[in-house]
């Protein structure tokens, strides 16, 4: 991962915004020459537990990749805690902002599949529960090793207490009830978590009470568990442990 300022885009890609932050930009990639066809945009949101310090540059292989696949891709940059605006509401407001952004571009098939990374994962999973969710053109989303469960990361401590530095308070608070995908359930479009058997950075029993309590309510929720996969196998092309994610990507989108 990388500690420099989210302004770098990469080769052959545009770089729009979404509001006035610097942080507040994507980049358009399109699909790689002589790659199939896909139909859809595949929209990528980076981890790095919701924190500054980590920006979108490190996603780009795993962007690249859907490319590689044939899709539209967007790579999305937000901001993050210890930046102005980071943190709750802010970078919720982002990802509504982003995918209002996204959703209006001409240029950009729908419908879009958000795909999320660690807290990119919950910011993805956190839009499925969202109202707008299917209004804004959202297929699904896949959450890869996502903090899908505020209440089980903060117990876990997980980043160093990274929950509570996001949300800004604790459990019981309106902010964390804002912020916690647990409490939107049922989800309002597919969500698809992909999720490495040997994670020690989200492990696996963040996902068991989103997963579980996501089907009681009726979400069309599934988990995959990758044997042998660590926490950034998943958005590692060249790892084994990509193919379930291109599946689950590919799951969500209308063929032909």
């Amino acid at each position: 991962m990388t500690s420099s300022p989210s302004t770098t885009s990469p080769a052959s890609a545009s770089t729009r915004s979404y509001g006035s932050d610097p942080a507040q930009v994507y980049d358009v990639i399109p699909p790689a020459a002589g790659a199939p066809a896909a139909n859809g945009t595949v929209v990528v949101v980076h981890g790095g537990f919701w924190r500054a310090q980590y920006d979108r540059e490190h996603a780009l292989p795993e962007a690249r990749a859907f490319a590689g696949a044939g899709y539209h891709v967007v790579l999305a940059e937000y901001r993050r805690v210890g930046m102005p605006g980071g943190g709750v509401p802010g970078t919720l407001d982002d990802m509504r902002d982003l995918v209002a952004s996204i959703a209006s571009q001409p240029d950009l098939p729908k419908p879009l599949v958000l795909v999320g990374h660690s807290a990119g994962g919950h910011l993805v999973a956190w839009a499925a529960g969202q109202t707008w969710a299917r209004e804004r053109g959202i297929a699904g989303v896949v959450s890869l090793a996502g903090v899908v469960d505020l209440g089980a990361a903060d117990r876990l401590h997980l980043g160093s207490d990274a929950t509570r530095d996001f949300v800004g308070s604790g459990p019981g608070t309106a902010a964390w009830t804002s912020a916690d995908p647990m409490s939107t359930l049922p989800p309002k479009v597919p969500v698809r978590l992909v999720n490495g058997a040997d994670d020690d950075t989200v492990p696996l029993g963040v996902a068991d009470d989103y997963v579980s309590k996501a089907k009681a309510a009726g979400g069309d929720v599934t988990e995959q568990v990758v044997p042998g996969a660590d926490h950034f196998a998943v958005i590692d092309p060249q790892s084994e442990a990509f193919r379930p994610v291109l599946a689950a990507v590919s799951s969500l989108l209308p063929s032909g």
